[in-house]
């Protein structure tokens, strides 16, 4: 059983796939918070229904489980309490399910601000919420001051708010406020066929649409015991690498801006357009929106689709190492970036952070090889990793990922097999649940599900790996000036969107 071997439990169940899921007793739920507390398991989701909560949890061995505690009376031990990582998550279940984390030291709302007409509108409906000033945490010192940014903020992105207390221009405190673009995603999951549950999982990020896509995918594949077409797997890892590709090219070059220095933003951003029209030229759309979907790609690789990739690998080959180069050599850019916002290790570890956030901090996990899936137990990359934790750690992380997605799409290519590009699904003859994790530009994403006799959505859970980054970007933030704040920010490059659900 692996890590449920140190957790009481009751026999797991059966249709749960790849990983097992035990039902405890409050006795077992707390060991578990117990092994969380003391660093032997790593929190990789918390998450409700109607009448329980589930847990997934990571031990660093490489085992994964699921377990459950149903929720009878309405509320369940506060995992928050011990290990802070999960107060967001519990706040969310609060709002949603209305199940209270019992003990937790914050129960203010999350997801709800009040304006939905409904409280706990996934579980027992108790009738409307009530809109009310959110109460921000206080901060004592003398001659401090607040300051409010957000949530509409300069330029075109997302919406969220920062109330800063600060002392002169350092920042004593950061409160972030979420929820603003909350979709209801799981909402309308629910009841949903696999194609249209699909369409919303790619929609829960616009820039990581491919590995939402394929986390869905891969979930509703392993509940089921499907089997995807060879060539279908290495076109799901050539879309994943050319959107992370994307994303890091456009993040170096933001973060460069935010350090006004523009001209690196000019670049990459016409490197980052290449990489968006080599993209749409090999699968009909800039961000291949729908082209992963359960059961294999809606779309093959255009013909001429190689030789475009290759022609894209080509300049940024050129054209990426004489970028850096200048970064490297800009004396005003390592002096904004050079110890500027540190994560420290310790919180790395302790949030599970992933992604440039957490191996910029020296936590070594990405899912394509701790967790590995198809095709990249079968490619060779390497996972960088770096300890000082400031802003230019991240920038460099980036960098390397590029490096090593560049290479990637090189044995993608010359590896690609002929075939079929998608096997059809069956329906199951009884409920089946599947979990999946992929590795996003920004780290793990997680999705959890269960379908019906019927082949519909039961439920869904996805979780963005910046529910664990955002709370490290409050901590990173202290003691640095406010003029600091966008560039760390910019960093980290959390998003608003996989959050608020």
């Amino acid at each position: 059983m692996g890590l449920l071997d140190d957790i009481p439990h009751r026999s797991p169940s059966v249709s749960h796939r790849p990983w097992p899921r035990a039902i405890v007793s409050e006795g077992g739920w707390m060991k578990a918070i117990d092994l969380l507390a003391a660093g032997e398991l790593t929190l990789l989701g918390l998450w409700g229904e109607r009448d329980a909560v589930h847990m997934a949890l990571f031990g660093e061995a490489g085992d994964v489980a699921v377990v459950t505690l149903e929720c009878g009376s309405g509320e369940f031990p506060s995992v928050s309490v011990f290990h802070p990582p999960a107060l967001r998550l519990e706040r969310s279940i609060r709002d949603l399910f209305g199940l209270e984390a019992a003990g937790a030291g914050d129960t203010r709302p999350w997801l709800d601000h009040g304006v939905w007409g409904a409280h706990a509108p996934l579980g027992n409906n108790t009738g409307a919420g009530e809109k009310a000033p959110y109460p921000f945490l206080p901060a004592e010192g003398e001659a401090l001051h607040q300051v409010a940014v957000g949530p509409i903020h300069a330029g075109i992105i997302e919406p969220g708010h920062f109330r800063f207390s600060a002392g002169g221009e350092h920042v004593v405190r950061v409160e972030q406020r979420f929820g603003f673009t909350h979709k209801g995603i799981e909402k309308l999951m629910q009841g949903a066929s696999l194609d249209g549950a699909a369409t919303l999982a790619a929609r829960s990020c616009g820039d990581s649409t491919v590995a939402y896509s394929f986390a869905f995918a891969r979930a509703v594949e392993l509940a089921l015991g499907t089997e995807v077409p060879p060539r279908a797997r290495y076109l799901r890892a050539l879309m994943a690498e050319l959107e992370r590709v994307a994303n890091h090219i456009g993040d170096i070059g933001g973060i460069c801006n935010d350090a006004s220095f523009a001209l690196m933003l000019a670049q990459t951003g016409i490197l980052r357009e290449r990489c968006l029209r080599a993209a749409d030229v090999c699968f009909g759309h800039r961000l291949m929106m729908g082209a992963v979907v359960p059961g294999g790609v809606a779309r093959d690789i255009a013909p001429a689709g190689v030789e475009q990739v290759r022609a894209l690998l080509a300049e940024i080959r050129k054209v990426f190492p004489r970028l850096i180069e200048l970064y490297d050599n800009t004396a005003s850019l390592q002096d904004r970036t050079v110890t500027t916002g540190i994560v420290k290790a310790e919180y790395a570890r302790r949030f599970g952070a992933g992604g440039y956030v957490g191996r910029a901090a020296g936590r070594s996990f990405d899912a394509r090889r701790n967790l590995p899936y198809a095709p990249y137990d079968q490619l060779s990359f390497k996972v960088p990793v770096l300890d000082a934790g400031d802003v230019n750690a991240r920038v460099w992380i980036r960098i390397r990922e590029v490096e090593q997605s560049l290479a990637l799409i090189d044995q993608i290519l010359d590896r690609l097999p002929r075939g079929a590009i998608r096997t059809e699904l069956k329906a199951p003859d009884q409920s089946r649940e599947g979990m999946a994790l992929v590795e996003a530009f920004r780290g793990d994403v997680l999705v959890w599900l269960r379908l019906d006799a019927e082949n519909r959505i039961a439920r869904c859970h996805l979780r963005d790996a910046s529910w664990f980054q955002w709370p490290l970007l409050e901590a990173a933030i202290e003691k640095n000036i406010i003029a600091d704040f966008p560039l760390c920010n910019r960093s980290f490059n959390c998003s608003y969107s996989g959050t608020d659900l």
